[in-house]
């Protein structure tokens, strides 16, 4: 396995309900990378007292999705802040081939030089059963079977082309999400030595 010197910097992509969340907080905590969830950052930039803070808080709590601006500003602070030399797993961003494109170009202007991309793949039928799973576990309001359906059309339609656009760009793996959990950290594991 790595040691965050040659491969620092991991980005993770998958439907939702692909546990590309769990996945990329167990192997950050393997390899003592900074683990970057784009929902934690905007709540932890939410709670600071400045201008920017403020402006995050005010959308986060009317349920307003942060303007484009708004969350590039967050990027290029938070990334400023991080120690170059700690390798970093970003989990909720790219999502957009906009934001992929600007990250790649931000992070080696940072001195980042290694990129690779874990996608958990999932299929569609098989992310939506998770979802309804989960909605129902947690009870969820919010978590109806149509709104589930919605977000996964937006996924398809905008994350789908960061994968096209970060298998050419950096080391790309593709892990079949399709399996218990700890069979896909091992095929994570054995992927990335």
């Amino acid at each position: 396995m790595s040691n965050g010197v040659d491969l620092n910097t991991i980005f993770f992509i998958g439907p939702q309900g692909s546990g590309k969340g769990t996945q990329a907080r167990l192997l950050a905590e393997k390899l003592s990378f900074f683990y970057w969830e784009m929902g934690g950052i905007l709540r932890a930039v939410a709670k600071e007292d400045s201008e920017l803070g403020r402006k995050v808080k005010t959308q986060i709590d009317s349920g307003i999705l942060l303007g484009d601006d708004d969350l590039l500003e967050v990027v290029k602070l938070r990334i400023g802040q991080m120690p170059k030399s700690q390798g970093v797993i970003f989990d909720g961003i790219p999502r957009r081939l906009w934001q992929a494109e600007f990250l790649m170009d931000y992070l080696k202007k940072q001195g980042r030089q290694n990129f690779t991309t874990l996608f958990i793949d999932l299929p569609k039928e098989e992310s939506l059963a998770r979802l309804l799973k989960r909605a129902q576990i947690e009870k969820r309001a919010d978590d109806t079977k149509e709104k589930i359906e919605f977000r996964l059309e937006q996924y398809y339609k905008d994350t789908l082309p960061v994968v096209e656009y970060l298998k050419k760009e950096t080391n790309f793996i593709e892990i079949d999400g399709n399996q218990p959990i700890e069979k896909v950290t091992e095929d994570i594991n054995k992927a990335l030595n």
